[in-house]
Formats: C-alpha cells, sequence, structure tokens
C-alpha cells in the first residue's frame, strides 16, 4: 500500500473513531456500533474500537459478546488498565467472578492507585462470599479515594454479613455525610441498626430512604419488620401495604404481613397472605412455616403439620422446628414417628444444634442437663443479653421493695388460679407490687381479682422488650418476677434489658432458662436437689416447704355430678388424668394400658381436646388389647365445675417426666389422691413436691414398674385408697401445701434476702 493510502486510510479512521465516539457519548449506541464495525473493516487492529465495542455491549447488556471485544483489545494492547477493568466488569456480569477478580488483580497491577478495580474486585469477592478479602479491597479502594461513597457503602454491606455491625454502621454514616441523598445506604444503615436493636433509630433512617426514594420498596418492607419488632403492629401493616402496592408478588412482605395479622390475631387473614406469597413461590419455606403457626393458632394441626413437614423436607435443620413438629404431633397423640424423632432432637440438642424450643424438650427426656442445653441455645439465639440500656445504678434502700410481676397469664389461666391469693396477701408494709401483662386482652372474672391486688396494674402488650424495660426502670422494679419463663407467649427479651437488678423465674416455666440475665430460680429441695445444682444457669432460692404457691379461694362447686352424666360406668374404678395432652408419652400411656387391663373393671377418664387425639389415643388403646370404650373424655368446663367432677375419679395417674402442676394440685384440693413417677428434672419432680408438702410421700414412686404396681395396688385395695383419701383430707387444710399465708411468708423472705444480698453487694 502506498505512503498516500495509508495516510488517507489513517485519517479516514480517525475521522470514524471521532464520529463513533460521539454518537456513543449521545447514547446512540447502535449507530455508534455500526461506525466502530466499519472502522474495524479498515484497520483489523484498531485497539479503541474493540476496547469500545466492548464498553457498549456492557451497556446494552450483551456481556458475553463485550468480554470477546474487550478480549480482542487486550489482545493487541494487554496492559491497558481500563479494558482489564471492563472486563472484569463483564465477566462479573457473567457470573465468572474468578477470572473477574484476576482481571481486576491485573489492571491493579498496570495501575496500582486504581480505586475503582479495587471497589469491584471487591464486589466480584462479595459475590463470592469471600468477605475478608472483599473488606480488604473497599479499604484499599477507600485509601485511594477517601471520599467514596460506594465503596463505604459496599464496604458496610460486607461488615454486616461478618457480623461486626458497629463497624458497619459507621462506614454507612461516612458514605451518607458525603452522599446525603444515598436512600440505599439509608435503607441498610436502618438494616444495621435492625441488628443492633435500635429500632426507632432504624425507623428513622428508612424514613429518610423513603422520602428521598418513594419508590424504593425495601425500605417500606425493612421499616414495617422494624415496626414490628416495637409491636407497633397496624402500623407494620400500613408499610406492608405500601410495598405490596409498589410490588405486588413481593413474597417476603407477603410473609411478614401475615406475620403482623397473626400478632393481632387477625388468623384467616394472616392465613391468606401466606398462601398468596406460597402461590407466587412455592418453595419459600418462611412462608410454609408461618402457615403453620397460624394454623396451630386455630387448632387446625393437621393442616399446620402438612406445612411444618414440608418446611423440613426442603431444610431439614430449619431452627427450632423439628421441635415444634413433635410437639404438636404429642398434641393430637400422633406417635407414629416419636421415637425416631426424639432420638433426633437429642442428638441434635446434644451436639449444640438448634433442634427444639426449650418448652418442647421438657416433655421427651428427663434430663435436666439437656434442658439446660437446650434453653442455653434458644436463649442466646433468640434473647441474648443486650446491655444498650447500660447498668442499672443502685438506689438507697427503700421503705418498701418494689416488686414486679410479669405475666401473659393475668386471666383465667393455670398460672393465675395458683397465684391470685399470693398477690391478695403480700405484705402491703413491706413491699409494692407493680403487674406488668402482655398477654392477650381479654375481660374475665379473674382480670378484676387481680387488677385489685396490685398497687399498678400496667398493659404492656404493645410495648416492645426495651420499652418495658425502660419503664420497669423508670418507676423503680427492684425484683423482676418472670412468671412466664419460657412458655407459650413467653417475654425473656424484656430481661435481656435488665428490667430490674435482681431478676427471678418463678412458677411459669418447669426448669432453667438458660440466660446469664436472670439471677434466680424459685425451688424446693424436693424438686431441685443438690446434685442437680449444676444444672441450673440461676441461683436457687430453696423455700422450706414446696416452691408452688397454691390460692384456697378456690371455689369447688357444689354442683353433683353423676358418673351417668360424666359418661362413667356406675361400678367401675376410676382412674384420670387432666394433662395437658403432649404430657402424655407413648411409655406412659403403654403403662396405664397395663394397669387397666389389670384391674379389670376399671377405666381412664382424660380431658377432651381436639378430635384427633382422641381417636389416636383409642387406637392407641386398641393395639395394647384394651377396649376404645374404656377411654372416656370429658369436655372443658369452668374451673369450679371442673374441681367438681374429681370427686367421680377414684386415682389420678401423673404423667412424666412431665408431671402435673396446677391439675395436681387441682387434684389434691379437690381431695383426689394422685400418683407420680418422680425423676430427676424439674418437670417430672413437681408433682412429688406437692405431695411431699402435703405430706403424702407413699404417693411418689421412682420406677416405672413401682407406678403401676401402686396404681393396681390402690385400685384393688379400697381400704388403703380409702386411708389414703383420710389423709388427705385431714391434711388439705393444716399441711403447708394450701397454707397460702405461710407460703408467702417464706417467698417474702426470699424476696428480702435477694435484696439484701444486692445491697450487701455480696454475690448471688
Amino acid at each position: 500500500m502506498k505512503l498516500t493510502q495509508l495516510k488517507q486510510q489513517k485519517v479516514q479512521v480517525a475521522y470514524l473513531f471521532q464520529k463513533g465516539l460521539a454518537l456513543h457519548q449521545q447514547n446512540k449506541l447502535q449507530e455508534a456500533k455500526v461506525v466502530y464495525e466499519k472502522i474495524l473493516k479498515i484497520h483489523p487492529d484498531h485497539f479503541d474500537s474493540y476496547a469500545l465495542l466492548g464498553l457498549l455491549s456492557g451497556q446494552t447488556k450483551q456481556f458475553t459478546q463485550a468480554v470477546d471485544f474487550l478480549s480482542k483489545a487486550l489482545q493487541i494492547n494487554p496492559n491497558h488498565a481500563e479494558t482489564c477493568f471492563n472486563k472484569g466488569l463483564a465477566l462479573k456480569q457473567l457470573n465468572r467472578f474468578d477470572e473477574s477478580i484476576a482481571i481486576y488483580d491485573k489492571a491493579i497491577t498496570l495501575k496500582p492507585d486504581y480505586a475503582e478495580a479495587y471497589f469491584s474486585r471487591g464486589n466480584a469477592l462479595q459475590e463470592t462470599k469471600r468477605f475478608e478479602e472483599a473488606l480488604a479491597s473497599y479499604d484499599h479502594a477507600i485509601s485511594i479515594k477517601q471520599d467514596y461513597p460506594d465503596a463505604l457503602y459496599n464496604r458496610g454491606i460486607v461488615l454486616k454479613e461478618l457480623n461486626r455491625f458497629e463497624e458497619a454502621l459507621s462506614s454507612y454514616k461516612k458514605s451518607i455525610s458525603i452522599k446525603p441523598l444515598f436512600a440505599e445506604a439509608l435503607n441498610n444503615q436502618g438494616l444495621v441498626l435492625h441488628e443492633l436493636r435500635r429500632f426507632e433509630e432504624a425507623l428513622s433512617s428508612f424514613d429518610k430512604a423513603i422520602e428521598i426514594s418513594p419508590y424504593l420498596v425495601e425500605a417500606y418492607y425493612n421499616f414495617g419488620n422494624a415496626l414490628l419488632e416495637l409491636k407497633r403492629y397496624d402500623e407494620a401493616i400500613v408499610m406492608y401495604n405500601k410495598a405490596i402496592r409498589i410490588k405486588p408478588d413481593y413474597t417476603e412482605v407477603l410473609s411478614n404481613y401475615g406475620n403482623a395479622l397473626l400478632e393481632l390475631r387477625r388468623y384467616e387473614e394472616a392465613i391468606a397472605s401466606y398462601k398468596k406469597a406460597i402461590r407466587i413461590k412455592p418453595d419459600f419455606i418462611d412462608a410454609h412455616y408461618n402457615l403453620g403457626n397460624a394454623l396451630i393458632k386455630l387448632k387446625r394441626y393437621d393442616e399446620a403439620l402438612k406445612s411444618y413437614r414440608k418446611v423440613l423436607e426442603v431444610k431439614p435443620d430449619y431452627k427450632f422446628l423439628i421441635g415444634l413438629l413433635q410437639y404438636f404431633e404429642m398434641v393430637i397423640c400422633d406417635w407414629e414417628n416419636f421415637e425416631k424423632q426424639k432420638n433426633l432432637i437429642l442428638q441434635k440438642t446434644h451436639a449444640k444444634e438448634k433442634a427444639s424450643e426449650p418448652f418442647n424438650i421438657i416433655t421427651l427426656t428427663d434430663a435436666p442437663s439437656t434442658h439446660r442445653v437446650c434453653s442455653e441455645i434458644w436463649c442466646q439465639e433468640i434473647f441474648p443479653s443486650n446491655i444498650s440500656l447500660g447498668p442499672i445504678y443502685k438506689s438507697p434502700r427503700k421503705k418498701k421493695i418494689i416488686l414486679g410481676y410479669y405475666s401473659a397469664d393475668f386471666r383465667n389461666h393455670a398460672i393465675s388460679f395458683l397465684i391470685a391469693e399470693l398477690f391478695e396477701i403480700h405484705d402491703g408494709e413491706q413491699f409494692e407490687l407493680i403487674a406488668f401483662s402482655f398477654g392477650p386482652d381479654v375481660k374475665d372474672e379473674m382480670l378484676p381479682r387481680l387488677s385489685k391486688a396490685f398497687d399498678q396494674f400496667i398493659d404492656v402488650r404493645n410495648k416492645s422488650n426495651q420499652e418495658v424495660a425502660i419503664l420497669s426502670r423508670k418507676v423503680g422494679i427492684d425484683i423482676a418476677i418472670d412468671l412466664v419463663g419460657l412458655t407459650g407467649d413467653c417475654r425473656p427479651g424484656i430481661f435481656s434489658f435488665r428490667a430490674a437488678p435482681i431478676q427471678v423465674n418463678y412458677l411459669g416455666y418447669p426448669g432453667t432458662m438458660g440466660a446469664n440475665f436472670i439471677d434466680y430460680i424459685i425451688a424446693d429441695h424436693t424438686l431441685i436437689p443438690d446434685k442437680s445444682q449444676e444444672f441450673y444457669a440461676e441461683k436457687i432460692i430453696y423455700l422450706p416447704n414446696t416452691y408452688q404457691v397454691n390460692d384456697r379461694k378456690k371455689i369447688i362447686s357444689d354442683k353433683q355430678f353423676s358418673r351417668t352424666e360424666l359418661g362413667l360406668p356406675e361400678d367401675s374404678f376410676v382412674f384420670c388424668c387432666f394433662n395437658n395432652n403432649h404430657k402424655i408419652l407413648p411409655t406412659t400411656f403403654i403403662g396405664w394400658m397395663r394397669i387397666l387391663k389389670t384391674v379389670k373393671s376399671s377405666v381412664m377418664l382424660l380431658l377432651e381436646d381436639n378430635s384427633w387425639s382422641e381417636v389416636n389415643l383409642k387406637r392407641e388403646a386398641e393395639k395394647q388389647g384394651v377396649e376404645a370404650s374404656r377411654l372416656i373424655f370429658v369436655k372443658r368446663t369452668s374451673l369450679t365445675e371442673h374441681l367438681a367432677r374429681h370427686r367421680q375419679a377414684d386415682l389420678f395417674l401423673d404423667t412424666f417426666p412431665y408431671n402435673a402442676h396446677t391439675t395436681a394440685s387441682d387434684a389434691l384440693w379437690a381431695g383426689l389422691p394422685l400418683l407420680t413417677l418422680m425423676g430427676e428434672s424439674f418437670a417430672s419432680r413437681v408433682a412429688a413436691s406437692l405431695l411431699t408438702a402435703i405430706d403424702l410421700p407413699e404417693l411418689i414412686t421412682t420406677t416405672q414398674e413401682d407406678y403401676e404396681s401402686l396404681a393396681i395396688e390402690l385400685a384393688t385395695n379400697p381400704a388403703k385408697l380409702k386411708a389414703i383419701k383420710t389423709k388427705l383430707e385431714s391434711n388439705r387444710l393444716t399441711a403447708p401445701l394450701f397454707d397460702t399465708p405461710r407460703f408467702t411468708k417464706h417467698l417474702e423472705e426470699a424476696y428480702i434476702s435477694m435484696y439484701e444480698r444486692y445491697h450487701a453487694d455480696l454475690p448471688l
């Protein structure tokens, strides 16, 4: 080619390149592409055209083509840092992360101060979950370019992934200070504040994000989640609805919208929301789990169990679910997989895995060591200690110790049936009583009685755990008594913030809470022998007779039930058990059936709870060679009438390892002897504690064989049973068990001892 032609070609290429570049800058991408391709026909090794075609292909999301063009450019000029960088961007879009990281490394080698390359390298590392390396890459970018809001933002993301929340928060704040209208950074700042349980600050951050970017749907969702934590359910629903209007198929919003409805007891609406989420995303296991929870509230156990099983099919290690599944299978007395699931739950718990909530495991095993491990796992996961409110400063000694009683059960409930009189006869000269009620809004005959007994009765149902703790400090609670523990509707989170200088686990939960923020547990020496102290995270306060308070004012109806009225044969020996179904284990039930087979004219009286349990128990009876008709179920009724119908039973047979608690007190108060099998755990020693306090140790057994043998003996030896009934009637109003004033005095002495030790700076 002649020199003149080469010059003309060079001029033409330069002209075309400027034309293509101008079109590219005007975002006329297709026209620019035509020009670049024309250049390459004239000059096949034109580096800039390949490089810009690669850039243009990336802009039009043709990333494979972009990689091809950029690779050709780098064959011509391997040491062009910006082209290496652009190729890395295209490779990342194709999820070829390792290749993108390698080419970013080359760009950085060529240009050591290339902040954008460090930033993008961090993004690729983040995609491969190499968070520590990503963090180092972002730090390099920021050291080169201090005012780099995007790098600070992404740095916050990886710090959050590493659970370094305070550092993440600092990074987001720096990003926002450089770029005040950075809505995504404000949203993520709110997420970190949520993780730090600083919910009010999180709300402010989400609010600012929405003000800047009204269609940032994630901010509405996260706003709703923070409101959910603060128990501001109606407001959460408003936010979720706004998110759904922007993105109707946002399944996570639909699921949490259901959770807010669930908390408001709008169960059918909650179910509809979960089902909508599942229709959109059939494998959305959180929605299946939440659907199960809502169905449980409506006692639609068969449907709930299907939902739980669906979750476990997809994710066998879903947190605490296998224990929940087994618990509700026990509620309906479905024991088909009992042993297999029980063994799996215990195995996982011993391995410190999140297999079961503590309340569900106390029925499965009599091992207090396992109970403690399970409680510690659960509390650490769900309600870790929170020091955000700071320590409580010691106030001077007061004339009256202020007691805070915290419960979801200030209503017609087993706990209130036991404790009501205690509140009424506490020494008003020494104690001030404040109730913190976080249960359902139920107006029954128990509520006014309890309200009257307290100096203050505060409804904290709609307050967050932190707000309740702050309120407790404000009113000066000296001793906070948690009457719920780890049972249903529990709120240990209140005490995780340290609501009071002294915090006590009492009555509601039969075992250790396993939490480092609970100082004491109330017990007696039958309940927790000295050898078992190691299985309790709390300091044990021993009362002299029994740990369990009782209400002498419980009225037994004058109604005389006939056996016919209860469906009982007139000439039968009536064994009974009014414990909840989940306490009836296969071993216990099989033992009962052996007793019934031996005592030919006997029947078993049980409490009707759900249709599935009755069918299942009758089927299990027939498997053991006992006619189903010998199991007789009675409906629930008022407590006064329920106590009265105890008169038609002859002997209460306890369950193991989860004994009768309130039901044991009811039986003894009604004059019905109770036979128990005592084990090693708190839950398996409660009935023994009560029998000891009423001086009937002869009804305590320690082996299954002795339990069955004594049941048979009492059923076939009328004189012996009559002597026990006579002794029970004699002791009922004289022994410590139902001597509420004596019990109250002992409990108050325990409170005073705790208070004095605290003020004397003595260890627990």
